[in-house]
């Protein structure tokens, strides 16, 4: 059975895409990308499952086209240094398991003992007033196949109310993406005129091929994405277009 393709529509007044190569600064790359359209397709319905035996399916993007030019603005930025932790780590926190261990947004190295902790200012070379038309296929897992039109179905119907299990956004949480299912039959709006060779584009930041969990370490793949006429076709993962990482063993 051939998966159908879902079609968004996404807006919004800021955007980052960082690229990776880039650890201090945050520059974006010009348009979005597969890993940050997976997201918004995963905010709106996906079925998290600790137990990867028992996910269900994954989001494939496919196209991506431009209905907006690029715009770039520079912000800067008050970040904290420490990572959040994990889900797991919260949990125990929640429970009682262990102490709770807080992220200081102000503190001196002579308060914490490390010059790690604490905010610092970032420069942000963001994109501003961002469009996009987004097309992506759910995958079903082995065993899940007979799922797929149910799966689809349940999709559309969140869509098209607007709901999501939390906030799209684009790229960064405090940038949020607004989101409209393109039906079919409808008008659509061409894309901008504009080809653009990117160059190496981060393709995703996890192991695609497999039913993972929130646990996973990174898995970053890579493509050469090029923009003609306003579109990005975008390569399945299993292509050998994508470059891919090797995933680190616990």
């Amino acid at each position: 059975m051939k998966p159908r393709e879902q079609v968004l529509e996404v807006w919004g007044g800021f955007a980052c895409f960082s690229r990776p190569e880039l650890k201090v600064e945050r520059f974006s790359y010009p348009v979005i990308t597969p890993s940050a359209a997976r997201g918004i397709y995963d905010a709106i319905y996906c079925k998290p499952n600790k137990d990867p035996t028992k996910a269900e399916f994954r989001w494939q993007v496919t196209r991506i086209e431009l209905l907006s030019h690029p715009s770039y603005i520079a912000l800067r930025r008050n970040e904290v240094k420490e990572k959040a932790p994990s889900e797991r780590t919260i949990l125990q926190w929640a429970s009682g398991q262990t102490q709770p261990e807080p992220i200081w947004a102000d503190a001196t190295k002579d308060f914490t003992g490390t010059a790690d902790k604490g905010r610092t200012q970032r420069q942000t070379m963001a994109l501003k007033d961002v469009h996009y038309r987004l097309h992506a296929e759910i995958r079903p897992w082995t065993g899940f196949e007979g799922r797929l039109p149910a799966l689809e179905a349940q999709f559309r119907r969140r869509a098209a109310n607007g709901k999501c299990i939390y906030q799209p956004y684009f790229g960064c949480r405090e940038f949020p993406a607004y989101f409209e299912l393109v039906e079919r039959d409808t008008p659509q709006e061409a894309p901008v005129p504009l080809d653009m060779d990117i160059g190496l584009m981060l393709y995703d930041v996890f192991d695609l091929s497999r039913a993972g969990t929130s646990e996973d370490e990174p898995c970053i793949s890579l493509f050469r994405p090029k923009v003609e006429k306003g579109v990005m076709n975008v390569p399945d993962y299993d292509s050998d277009d994508v470059l891919k990482g090797v995933r680190r063993q616990r």
